[in-house]
């Protein structure tokens, strides 16, 4: 059974940095590529990026590109997602993904990230 389990969201101020991370079972973790979206309330959830299998590379969604990065390691089965330069527009619970054979296939419940003075 796979599970993805986020950590580290939490309140921050307008400009403070957060890390969040992601901690997969159950899954071939170093051959998925692995991603983050995010869900704002009264919103659709989005895609925030992503990061290819040994991080050979990653993409980004525009309002997030510059201030936020997607790392992993792999021999921990985590993905972790730096945020910085936070604004209010960024709070939202984030959820960690993994890949399947053709889409996202596996969820993590998601942790809340709220940016606020």
């Amino acid at each position: 059974q796979v599970q993805l389990v986020e950590s580290g969201g939490g309140l921050a101020q307008p400009g403070d940095s957060l890390r969040l991370s992601c901690t997969a079972s159950g899954l071939a973790f170093s051959r998925s590529v692995m991603g983050w979206f995010r869900q704002a309330p009264g919103k659709e959830r989005e895609f925030v990026g992503s990061i290819d299998w040994r991080g050979r590379g990653s993409v980004y969604a525009n309002p997030v590109k510059g201030r936020f990065t997607i790392s992993r390691d792999d021999a921990k089965n985590t993905v972790y997602l730096q945020m910085n330069s936070l604004n209010s527009g960024d709070t939202a619970v984030y959820i960690c993904t993994a890949s399947g054979a053709t889409s996202w296939e596996y969820w993590g419940q998601g942790t809340q990230v709220t940016v606020s003075s």
